[in-house]
């Protein structure tokens, strides 16, 4: 971390959190904050559901939820880039304050309730945008939807020309009843939607699953069986935990999604649980807790394909990204694996 960007996270976090957010994204969208560039070498190059990646390290969704900054985004670093979450129509989400710095644990609790601008607008930032990477959208359902399975379908068919894969979220908490898209027969109904709708693209692009942390064993054989027989792509592996284990900050009872450093022993060994039920039928991205090229590369050896980091970029600004992909390319060289594939899974039985 260079002394200019530790300066200027010391600045914003003397803001609220929301404020330092919405400030982050406008001095990116105005080019006020250094790019390196996708970080790439001939081990990190990586294939992920028929996406050529330079590296396996992606933003999570939820950063940028309008797309207001993803030109920028595609040059920070990131191996992919995922924007939204997107419903059809516009909604500003619940009452502020809902973003929530726990400091002492390197964690965040949020409780958006997918705000965002809709998705008429959003698909028009985003015909705008440079795919230097591959950018995705995560698709979500307005709150007071009547059949949110359909939302996801909507999101898709207007914005799906403008992206390369697109996310179905049921997996926020700060949705009610959203968690139950996530039972056996409502998903298999909901992404049968999806991919239908996904195959009447003029240039049908990969359907990705993301899935909460905080289901039970059967819970995660019934996703994996639906996942597979459905035709989906990837299973992106966690959202935010409900759960509240050994938080010392004093926002840790605060109502919303737990993001970051105490996420990563739950979501790791739902990927691993996941890497094994689907037998590396289906790619897997690993997201939750990663804030090091270790955190990462024990992502990968659980079974990702490709990890995703959000929260960590609170504490440790945007260089992280190029740490955590030269970190990467760094440990494969030493394991003496050619490329990431070749260490997707190798470890798997350590978090089983």
């Amino acid at each position: 971390m260079t002394l200019i960007e530790r300066a200027g996270l010391f600045a914003l976090h003397r803001l609220d959190p929301e404020t330092a957010h919405g400030l982050s994204l406008r001095a990116l969208a105005a080019g006020l904050v250094p790019l390196p560039g996708p970080c790439t070498t001939p081990r990190l190059a990586t294939r992920l559901a028929g996406l050529d990646l330079p590296n396996p390290v992606g933003l999570a969704a939820g950063y940028d939820k309008n797309a207001e900054a993803a030109d920028a985004l595609t040059r920070a670093g990131f191996g992919f880039v995922e924007l939204g979450a997107a419903t059809p129509r516009p909604q500003p989400g619940n009452p502020r304050p809902r973003l929530f710095r726990l400091t002492e644990d390197r964690a965040v609790i949020n409780r958006f309730g997918f705000n965002n601008d809709g998705a008429e607008a959003i698909a028009q930032r985003l015909a705008t945008v440079t795919r230097r990477v591959p950018v995705g959208l995560n698709l979500g359902a307005n709150k007071d939807s009547p059949d949110r399975a359909a939302d996801f379908a909507k999101v898709l068919a207007r914005c799906g020309p403008h992206v390369d894969f697109v996310t179905v979220n049921v997996s926020s908490p700060n949705t009610e009843k959203l968690r139950d898209l996530q039972g056996k027969t409502a998903l298999s109904a909901l992404l049968a939607g999806v991919i239908e709708t996904r195959d009447t693209l003029a240039r049908p692009i990969p359907v990705f699953l993301k899935i909460a942390p905080d289901l039970t064993e059967a819970e995660l054989a019934d996703i994996a069986e639906v996942a597979l027989a459905s035709g989906i792509d990837a299973i992106v592996a966690t959202n935010t935990t409900l759960a509240r284990d050994r938080l010392a900050s004093r926002h840790r009872g605060e109502t919303g999604g737990l993001s970051g450093a105490p996420l990563f022993d739950r979501s790791t060994r739902v990927l691993a649980r996941l890497s094994a039920l689907t037998e590396g039928r289906l790619p897997l991205v690993g997201v939750g807790g990663i804030g090091s090229a270790e955190d990462a590369w024990q992502k990968i050896r659980a079974g990702a394909s490709a990890v995703q980091l959000y929260s960590a970029m609170v504490y440790h600004g945007l260089s992280l990204v190029t740490d955590i992909a030269k970190g990467i390319d760094a440990r494969l060289a030493r394991e003496g694996f050619a490329t990431v594939a070749q260490a997707v899974g190798t470890g798997r039985t350590d978090w089983l």
